[in-house]
């Protein structure tokens, strides 16, 4: 991946064959990514890579994160579920994002008319960040797939690796094997999973 914001505008950010190609989506939307950088930069955050993106952070908190895909490029905020949006901006990554905290589009002109409910957002985060204000948290029982269980139910050390996994990895096991519509395919990837979470990993970790 890469470890410098200037690297994910020229390249990309790394995580795929089309790193530093013409197909690469971050040329692909380079100039509506450019200008959520200019807002960005210009509310006062400073910019960092993380996680192979331009990422921005205020008073030592992650406040928002770019993104470049396929079909759109986007702005993420961080603990979302505290700003006020009165224009509607925001909009769930998807189905398993529990509150609205991405600002899409297509195209780039559709970011300047954006800018001033962007910048109301960016100000908002930004003072949250600085009062140290952070969401409450919220604890909601994971539901496991029946072939998910039944594996931990007849193999102790998997169950006990799993129950020992932060609660992100373990909801990333669930819907790694839930997303699967055959029973079949399910436990197929159970098998694929075990040695993440025996090695203390998500679905997504390598």
């Amino acid at each position: 991946m890469i470890t410098t914001p200037e690297d994910f505008f020229r390249d990309g950010c790394g995580r795929c064959d089309r790193f530093g190609t013409a197909d690469c989506s971050a040329r692909i939307w380079a100039a509506g990514l450019a200008a959520l950088r200019d807002i960005c930069t210009g509310a006062g955050l400073q910019e960092v890579a993380k996680w192979g993106h331009p990422c921005y952070m205020h008073a030592g908190r992650n406040i928002a994160i770019l993104g470049a895909f396929r079909g759109d490029f986007r702005l993420t905020f961080f603990n979302a579920s505290l700003l006020q949006d009165p224009t509607g901006l925001l909009s769930r990554q998807g189905e398993n994002t529990s509150h609205p905290d991405c600002a899409r589009f297509t195209d780039a002109a559709q970011v300047a008319p954006m800018a001033p409910a962007l910048h109301g957002l960016l100000a908002q985060a930004m003072a949250l960040a600085e009062a140290g204000t952070k969401p409450a948290k919220v604890t909601t029982a994971l539901e496991l797939p029946t072939e998910l269980q039944d594996a931990l139910d007849a193999d102790p050390a998997l169950a006990e690796a799993f129950h020992a996994l932060t609660p992100g990895r373990r909801k990333s096991h669930a819907l790694a094997v839930g997303s699967a519509r055959t029973a079949a395919t399910r436990l197929a990837r159970i098998a694929k999973l075990a040695p993440l979470i025996l090695a203390g990993k998500g679905a997504l970790d390598r």
